[in-house]
């Protein structure tokens, strides 16, 4: 780990955290982040690589880059992807001073005096100077073509909201980072996860003596970059020259028609699924690298789903809501993702139980067997220990969720991040988002009346901040990180620590440039990121209805502590479709574990109900079918040929989003004017 190293990585940070608000909402193309395999970074990384690298190479053998800095960069950088978009700063700014205007606006919210139950701070105050802290959020403090000073941003009504919130922020990525430190030498070497993301990134990094990898040089490799770029150039052009050019490439075909061929599938919303056919090379690249259980799987769970809720339907129950609205919502789909989430937790905790009952017993003086542990796992058990704590400790007094609650919320946003960063590690899927959150899990097993309405909102207003859109969580980021980094000789605990800072660093950055904007150019109130404000408010408000209505709400939330745990109503059908989600992953990890030739792989039921599912099956599938193919009529040597063409298909992705990016970027400081919008991966 060398200096310009760590100072390169501390610039692409700072970068990243300033310039995605201004890609995704100013200039509007497609996420500069948008999922852990973020098209910026790794396009920006193939665009260095192949251009850039030789030139400073052939200059000085001292500006060549080795592997173990770029590891370091690219650390930093990916776990810095999660502070300027949906993991946080696209709804937290909104979510923390909206609220005062539909106060006004929203039905229900004065008579149900909902915003007595916002603790001091966590909102910002708005009362000393509304038109500026409010409206200027809404419309923007700039007049004409003025450009706004940066000491015109109300800063000083959002210091105490920050100050509130960042303490909660920090610990919980504590946690995050220090146990993806504990589980990565037994996900890395002793159950040898392949890791897909970062098998391509490595495949571009140069030697350890500084010449460029040999990935440069194979002919197959620039065929397949050329033509997949080229396709994605040609359909940006075509945006800008539509009366010029003969059409739009079109990289999917509609076949809801054939919906009809089935009522079944039809119920079960076969019809939106079908719309969503729309290849993605890296997708199919990275199915090439997977065990075909694992591509099969991805692929075919989603159809699954769709004959599951088509039956459901057929007999006249819902899979989408007994009570509540995503994503906090009672809801079958919800409670069945949530179940295949703590099923696979079990699963991964078994299969480790030896080494992390090891190396916690290390962290708390404890001993432990003979198993050599590095002590980077255990400091990182220790720092675990104490971000959790921290986290309960903080949101119990100062927050008032009551600490049982607070740990049992902090646990569940750690366990269902841990299991995406394992679905990061095992399957490459870069594109996760849940259905459910740690509050849907509390609300189930506790019911709202044991709850009330006051922690409920907590919870809500937590995972608003903590838990909404997961497409940019930290931990999967912090999990790929890791693995680069020690593949390329770098030491991982220090790599967390880097990581922590440049964390630190982005935050400081990020979210003061993200208000700077918000203030200068206003915000499009009818965005749904904007109106994600009101959801916590609403489903309060609907508890505190339902509850009034059965005679509840007089005692609701009246016990705390551990006698919570007496007052428990569970929810029955929420409990049903939670272990039944868990009975079929534990049933499918013990049916792979069994049979060698088991083709279905559990991972199917952590996605086949979400929007990320549905979006990547096609391409899963025909990733699967190309490796089927492959390896039965060409063998393992013309599969091991074949590797460059899909690391040819990656990175002509990569580039075919990020040329227009920067194309995008010169027309609007050329002209001034906003450039038309492009996307290529799901937004």
């Amino acid at each position: 780990m060398t200096i310009r190293s760590v100072i390169l990585g501390l610039l692409g940070v700072a970068f990243v955290c300033s310039y995605t608000y201004f890609n995704d909402w100013v200039m509007r193309q497609t996420m500069f982040v948008g999922n852990f395999m973020p098209i910026s970074v790794y396009g920006l990384l193939v665009l260095f690589l192949a251009l850039v690298y030789p030139l400073l190479r052939r200059l000085h053998r001292g500006l060549a880059f080795r592997p173990s800095e770029l590891a370091v960069i690219m650390a930093m950088v990916l776990a810095s992807c999660a502070i300027p978009g949906s993991n946080l700063l696209r709804l937290f700014t909104p979510a923390m001073v909206m609220p005062h205007r539909y106060v006004n606006t929203e039905p229900g919210w004065q008579k149900q005096n909902i915003m007595d139950l916002v603790p001091d701070g966590m909102l910002v105050d708005v009362s000393g100077n509304e038109e500026e802290v409010l409206s200027g959020f809404t419309r923007g403090l700039t007049e004409a073509s003025e450009s706004l000073p940066f000491s015109a941003v109300p800063w000083k009504a959002w210091f105490p909201t920050l100050l509130f919130w960042i303490p909660i922020l920090l610990s919980l990525w504590l946690a995050l980072t220090s146990l993806a430190v504990v589980v990565h030498r037994q996900w890395s070497d002793h159950e040898h996860l392949p890791y897909p993301i970062v098998t391509f990134t490595k495949s571009l990094f140069p030697n350890q003596d500084g010449s460029r990898s040999a990935i440069f040089s194979n002919r197959s490799f620039w065929v397949s970059l050329g033509i997949v770029l080229a396709i994605h150039f040609y359909n940006y052009l075509n945006i800008w020259f539509p009366n010029v050019l003969m059409g739009r490439i079109p990289l999917g075909v509609d076949f809801t028609s054939m919906a009809k061929l089935s009522d079944t599938f039809v119920k079960g919303g076969g019809e939106n699924f079908l719309s969503y056919f729309t290849l993605y090379f890296t997708v199919i690249a990275v199915a090439y690298f997977l065990p075909k259980e694992v591509s099969l799987s991805l692929g075919v769970g989603p159809l699954l789903w769709i004959f599951v809720a088509g039956t459901f339907a057929t007999y006249g129950i819902g899979v989408s809501g007994w009570q509540g609205t995503w994503p906090f919502g009672l809801t079958m789909d919800a409670m069945m993702i949530m179940g295949a989430y703590f099923a696979m937790l079990l699963v991964l905790i078994y299969t480790g139980r030896h080494y992390y009952a090891n190396v916690f017993k290390r962290a708390i003086g404890l001993g432990g067997t003979g198993d050599a542990v590095e002590s980077s796992a255990i400091w990182g058990a220790r720092f675990f220990l104490l971000g959790m704590t921290f986290f309960t400790a903080y949101a119990a007094i100062v927050a008032g969720l009551d600490w049982p609650i607070a740990l049992l919320f902090g646990l569940g946003c750690v366990a269902i991040y841990l299991v995406m960063g394992r679905l990061l590690a095992e399957t490459g899927l870069f594109f996760i988002v849940t259905t459910g959150t740690p509050a849907t899990l509390l609300w189930a097993f506790f019911g709202s009346r044991a709850l009330g309405p006051e922690i409920m909102f907590l919870m809500f207003m937590f995972c608003i901040v903590l838990f909404y859109d997961t497409r940019e969580a930290l931990m999967p980021f912090v999990v790929n990180s890791l693995k680069l980094a020690d593949d390329c000789r770098v030491q991982v605990g220090k790599t967390a620590f880097m990581i922590m800072v440049g964390l630190f660093v982005g935050l400081g950055v990020g979210l003061p440039v993200t208000l700077y904007y918000q203030y200068s150019n206003g915000v499009d109130v009818s965005q749904w990121n904007i109106e994600q404000a009101k959801r916590p408010f609403n489903e309060t408000i609907s508890i505190i209805q339902r509850l009034d209505a059965q005679g509840q709400l007089e005692g609701a939330g009246a016990v705390t502590g551990l006698k919570r745990f007496g007052e428990a109503s569970p929810h029955p059908q929420g409990l049903v479709a939670f272990f039944s989600a868990a009975g079929l992953v534990l049933l499918f990890s013990f049916l792979r574990l069994r049979y060698n030739n088991w083709p279905l792989h559990p991972v199917m039921f952590l996605v086949w109900s979400t929007y990320a599912g549905n979006s990547f099956a096609q391409s899963f599938l025909i990733g699967w079918f190309i490796k089927t193919m492959i390896t039965k009529f060409g063998g393992a040597g013309i599969y091991q040929k074949c590797k460059p063409i899909m690391f040819g298909l990656i990175a002509g992705e990569m580039l075919g989003g990020v040329i227009p990016m920067i194309v995008s970027l010169l027309y609007y400081l050329i002209t001034g004017d906003t450039p038309k919008p492009f996307a290529i991966m799901p937004g």
